[in-house]
């Protein structure tokens, strides 16, 4: 089970977050993003892009305004990266392939629902759409359920510490993995280990 942000498709937003917010660190960044109150709302679908916007400026005292702050926003996430599509197609040909992400419907409806490469999963689950988010155990729990699979049984991959802590908290196999590159080596270790098993 894949990340996508991070994993699968470049971010452009974290260089221009740090810059607005004076964070200096990416792993503070994300750890206060996936605790923002106003983000988990955005991308559990509980408030519209307006309200997002305007609670982002405020809560984060950014220098723009609501509708400055999702123009720039709407833009972050654009395309897969490079050799994704691949890794996912030839990873299907051995196991069951999912993607799990925290996403909200600008990102989806402007640009991710029209990627070939979401169509190579068997599974996608996104935040907006489930009414659950990483880094909760809630989410990695309904995933297990839903793929009716133990949660032993899933390596899920993810660029963000707290995500992979969120999913080894519920049973997950879970690895920090950046890039396309970095998530290959991780599916090659498993398929290599569960090659050896004999399954």
């Amino acid at each position: 089970m894949f990340d996508l942000g991070g994993v699968l498709a470049e971010v452009s937003g974290v260089a221009t977050m740090r810059e607005l917010s004076g964070i200096d660190s990416d792993d503070e960044l994300w750890r206060r993003w996936l605790h923002c109150e106003w983000v988990r709302r955005f991308e559990l679908g509980q408030c519209t892009p307006e309200a997002f916007g305007e609670g982002m400026v405020a809560e984060w005292q950014l220098p723009l305004t609501g509708p400055e702050f999702l123009a720039l926003f709407g833009d972050w996430v654009q395309q897969p990266s490079g050799g994704a599509e691949e890794l996912v197609a030839e990873t299907a040909e051995h196991v069951t392939v999912a993607m799990l992400s925290n996403m909200n419907a600008v990102h989806w409806e402007r640009s991710v629902a029209t990627w070939p490469l979401v169509n190579r999963f068997d599974h996608v689950f996104m935040s907006f759409q489930l009414g659950k988010i990483k880094p909760d155990v809630e989410v990695f729990g309904h995933v297990a359920a839903v793929l009716a699979v133990e949660p032993r049984q899933i390596l899920f991959l993810d660029d963000n510490a707290i995500n992979v802590e969120g999913a080894v908290a519920a049973g997950f196999r879970a690895e920090r993995v950046r890039g396309v590159a970095e998530a290959r080596a991780a599916v090659d270790r498993a398929l290599s280990f569960q090659s050896k098993l004999g399954r």
